[in-house]
């Protein structure tokens, strides 16, 4: 059966190269029918902390990638002394003590050889172990060292599989020489290339180096991130792009996985998290941004109205790039105190606009059924009376209603704000202005 792990070190969150190896780990389990380890390697106390730990598993789970099992190296000191003793007995290490440190390193006997590694993505990489120098097992401080409990817990775990970024083909040799030392079968490898920013170059917080909780809060779907983190060096085929988890399920294979960086390309992620909302279950949708509007004090946790939030979700929802947006252009249908741009007010509310507003008051006022094609009418109506253009009307007050210069349809506009909220707001510019 299929093995893979993950392993991350929670001495900081989890960021888009985590991950992507995360992604494609349990994609290969789930696609092989295999299982999908969890391995926090905490064995640095001093920069580990219980924050990052959480961080990670709910990133992970919030992306979707749900483990069989889970592993902390933390506990496991004593499995990794027992081998570390067992390569002394066999006289394949030998212990070392450093000054003013309290106990002895216990140190690997690095072999003069050459290694030959077949990776399942860059093909066979040869090494020689020459050039390295002999390896330390269990620090001074009576800690394993990386390498060393990376092979013990692939072997105790049976990982059949080791699929990790490129920057870790210099632990491959170091980590073939222990699982041979220690007799251990040495599983598959295939190293991931790394994730680039745009200028080319290591990801940075400006190129989208960013912890994926922090992508979560910014309004981005987990879905389709995990779309985009799928598409960062494989593709399904076809030219196709946009592809659902259960989809990449029956064609993932990591030989396919190019050997090239791959680029992070945030507007590519933005153009995917808006064709996931556009497209997307307006009701599912509803359920997401409910906690950030209630968060927000724009709806109240103890009641509101489903279906004319639903509605508003429909309103907005071809124009979304995040969740976020939504609660940044749909303020005006929740706040009590609307917020007017100050360009928008200077450009479009600077004259007196007594006259316009109040025949279009009283138009609405007279309307046998307040919908939005009466409510086009009567402002298309008030428009001939007035002999102007629409848009001479149209974005004063848009920005009245609204406090911006965009949005959704006008008439729809006021049709969700409801006739007794759009001639209040209309009020307060008929003689003398907002303070009126």
């Amino acid at each position: 059966m299929v093995r893979v792990r993950f392993a991350p070190s929670p001495t900081g969150n989890l960021h888009i190269g985590g991950a992507r190896t995360a992604l494609f780990n349990w994609l290969y389990a789930r696609a092989k029918s295999g299982k999908f380890i969890l391995r926090i390697e905490d064995t640095d106390s001093a920069r580990s902390k219980q924050e990052f730990v959480d961080e990670i598993l709910n990133s992970l789970s919030w992306l979707g990638f749900n483990w069989d099992e889970i592993y902390y190296q933390s506990k496991r000191l004593d499995i990794y002394n027992e081998y570390a003793q067992k390569l002394l007995k066999e006289g394949k290490a030998y212990k070392e003590k450093a000054i003013d440190k309290p106990r002895e390193a216990i140190i690997f006997k690095v072999p003069p050889q050459k290694i030959k590694i077949q990776d399942l993505i860059r093909g066979e990489i040869e090494f020689d172990t020459a050039v390295i120098k002999d390896q330390v097992l269990i620090k001074s401080d009576g800690t394993p060292t990386y390498n060393f409990a990376c092979v013990v817990d692939d072997a105790d775990m049976k990982i059949t599989h080791v699929i990790r970024g490129d920057d870790h083909i210099s632990n491959t040799p170091k980590q073939a020489l222990l699982y041979e030392a220690l007799g251990f079968s040495v599983p598959k490898f295939a190293h991931l290339p790394l994730i680039m920013g745009m200028e080319g170059g290591r990801l940075s917080k400006r190129t989208g180096a960013t912890a994926i909780s922090d992508y979560r809060k910014m309004g981005y779907l987990a879905s389709a991130l995990v779309n985009y983190l799928l598409l960062l060096s494989w593709a399904p085929g076809g030219n196709v792009e946009l592809i659902d988890i259960n989809q990449a399920l029956k064609l993932f294979d990591v030989t396919q996985v190019n050997k090239t960086s791959a680029t992070f390309d945030l507007k590519k992620l933005n153009w995917m998290n808006n064709q996931y909302l556009k497209n997307g279950d307006s009701e599912k949708l509803t359920d997401v941004l409910i906690p950030l509007l209630i968060e927000k004090n724009y709806i109240s946790a103890d009641g509101f109205d489903r279906d004319y939030l639903v509605s508003l979700v429909k309103l907005f929802q071809p124009r979304l790039t995040t969740l976020n947006d939504f609660c940044d252009w749909a303020d005006f249908f929740f706040v009590k105190e609307l917020k007017i741009e100050e360009e928008a007010e200077k450009k479009f509310l600077g004259g007196d606009l007594s006259r316009e507003f109040r025949l279009f008051i009283e138009k609405l006022d007279k309307l046998e059924k307040f919908d939005i094609l009466n409510i086009e009418a009567g402002f298309r109506e008030v428009v001939k009376e007035l002999n102007i253009e629409s848009k001479a009307l149209i974005h004063p007050i848009r920005v009245a209603l609204t406090g911006k210069t965009i949005g959704p349809g006008l008439f729809e506009v006021i049709y969700y704000l409801g006739k007794e909220l759009t001639q209040k707001r209309l009020g307060r510019w008929i003689n003398g202005g907002s303070n009126a």
